[in-house]
């Protein structure tokens, strides 16, 4: 089947009306017209029986029950997985053909399925961004190019003068060397000093030795062509998976038993290695800036919920070997400042698009979303929760642990596998800027694909466990179980879990009543 084929209602109408010719089949009835589409949808919702997915995780096979026009349930114990069920599957649905609250709306325009609620998520997202600029905007300055910079640098002199919007710093850890003549100085850890490695657009960074810097070296960044031979070294950095690190300044080993005791004991620090910008054509390469290292380094701020210690997980979580044990160490101080004024302009969203929701014409019902309300305080719990997941948009690609794609030149995202690993050179993106790891970028994520919604039926997701299945009626079961142990799930969502309960908690009370996800009732534990 071909991919554009899921939202073609030509196609689907055509799929589901041979389901019903099949249920009527079944019980010896006549199944409704196949010219009339809405027929066949309320045949299908009265007399199919709902496809159930006792471990239905993200929502998928709801999801593709529901476009086909089944009644789709599912159930799960990790809420993380509940609330993206219900996201996709059970909200949507009871707000679906209805135009958005903003002021800012097209009257004369008409709403097919979410294309409302999708509308006013992108509205109200759009004005938290707009609010946490104005508020910590001042973190994420712009980078102007002196002559000094570009001097040796004919990349750089198309824009001396220029202030350019910074896309991401990216900063190497760094660690006391072991070696006595070194004196103690902290030395960098980089998996590679590759910036760009596309053909033309070489970037590399070299380590100065220099007596007057800080620790007697420091970052430069260069620009132009390289031999294979030098661009193999440069993607050796200091560091490796076989054998751990090295000294730049002497030379000395330094096996990971050292590097790990000394992030335990001591902590490891950071230095900033070179700062990328937007130009007219494509990225610039910066060497480190003082201001901006100054700018970045704040207090960090205390953010109760993630004054927790990470899992005791050596499989999945890398960090606790190094020192970074707690959830709040796998944040910077401006990406976690970034995150917490977010996630707390979700709660202020809430309020503005309940008074826009009062104003307009809802129905008369003052439950919450999560006691199956349909009203204006519903509506501002639904818009609520997809501006939340823009949050953690945020946090897939702002945190200590995403490094930086030289092949494609953006930041990645914390999972690029599942599992949490140490990252010695990081990428820390603009939040305000149109590159990967911006906060716009999350929210147009969830309008698209909130957008594409057909809404084609009821669903319902319950955060219980497959044995206590209460719905109550002869049902269709589908489902992809559990993998063994071969994923810890429920420690990796965590990571989402702690900034989905600061921005839900009163939201979705049952789901976040916990301080992390559930685990000891997991099948596999």
């Amino acid at each position: 089947m071909q991919w554009e084929s899921s939202t073609d209602e030509h196609v689907l109408n055509a799929a589901r009306w041979e389901i019903a010719r099949s249920v009527a089949w079944g019980l010896g009835e006549e199944p409704p017209a196949k010219n009339d589409p809405e027929a066949v949808l309320a045949y299908l919702q009265g007399k199919a029986p709902p496809v159930y997915d006792p471990f239905c995780g993200g929502g998928s096979i709801p999801l593709e029950a529901q476009r086909l026009g089944l009644r789709a349930y599912g159930s799960d114990l990790n809420p993380v997985a509940v609330l993206i069920s219900k996201a996709l599957v059970e909200i949507p649905p009871k707000f679906a053909g209805r135009p958005p609250v903003n002021p800012d709306r097209d009257p004369h325009r008409a709403w097919k399925g979410a294309q409302g609620l999708a509308e006013d998520v992108r509205y109200y997202g759009r004005w938290m961004r707009d609010q946490a600029e104005k508020r910590i905007g001042h973190l994420y300055p712009p980078i102007e190019v002196t002559a000094k910079m570009a001097a040796g640098r004919p990349d750089l002199e198309p824009y001396v003068g220029q202030k350019l919007t910074v896309i991401a710093w990216l900063w190497a850890r760094t660690v006391a060397s072991p070696d006595p003549m070194a004196k103690g100085a902290h030395v960098p850890l980089v998996s590679s000093f590759m910036l760009s490695t596309k053909k033309g657009k070489k970037a590399w960074v070299e380590v100065i030795r220099d007596p007057t810097a800080r620790d007697g070296w420091r970052f430069e960044v260069e620009t132009g062509n390289l031999t294979a031979e030098e661009e193999k070294r440069l993607k050796e950095g200091t560091i490796a998976r076989s054998g751990g690190g090295k000294c730049v300044l002497t030379n000395a080993p330094m096996p990971f038993t050292y590097i790990r005791e000394k992030g335990k004991t001591e902590g490891l620090s950071v230095r900033l290695m070179a700062i990328v910008a937007e130009g007219q054509r494509g990225r610039v390469y910066l060497s480190p800036d003082s201001q901006h290292e100054t700018t970045a380094l704040i207090e960090k701020p205390d953010v109760r919920e993630l004054q927790m210690e990470l899992p005791d997980n050596p499989r999945d979580f890398k960090t606790p070997n190094y020192g970074l044990a707690m959830w709040s160490d796998l944040f910077t101080a401006r990406q976690l400042t970034a995150l917490k004024t977010f996630s707390d302009l979700v709660g202020e969203a809430r309020e503005r698009v309940l008074a826009d929701a009062h104003n307009a014409s809802l129905p008369s019902d003052e439950r919450s979303l999560a006691d199956g309300g349909v009203g204006a305080v519903a509506y501002a719990d639904a818009v609520t929760t997809y501006l939340a997941f823009s949050v953690t948009n945020v946090s897939d690609r702002n945190a200590s642990i995403v490094g930086w794609a030289n092949n494609r030149e953006h930041a990645r995202n914390v999972f690029v596998r599942q599992a949490l690993p140490m990252v010695w050179d990081f990428c820390e993106s603009n939040v305000f800027s149109e590159s990967s790891g911006n906060y716009f970028g999350g929210i147009e994520k969830v309008y698209k694909a909130l957008s594409a919604l057909s809404c084609s039926g009821s669903g319902t997701i319950k955060p219980v466990a497959a044995q206590d299945n209460s719905y109550g009626e002869v049902l269709s079961i589908a489902t992809d179980p559990p993998y063994y142990d071969n994923i810890g799930y429920a420690d990796l969502s965590d990571f989402f879990y702690v900034w989905l309960r600061r921005c839900l908690r009163t939201t979705w009370p049952e789901l976040f009543r916990r301080l992390l996800t559930p685990k000891e009732t997991e099948l596999v534990h």
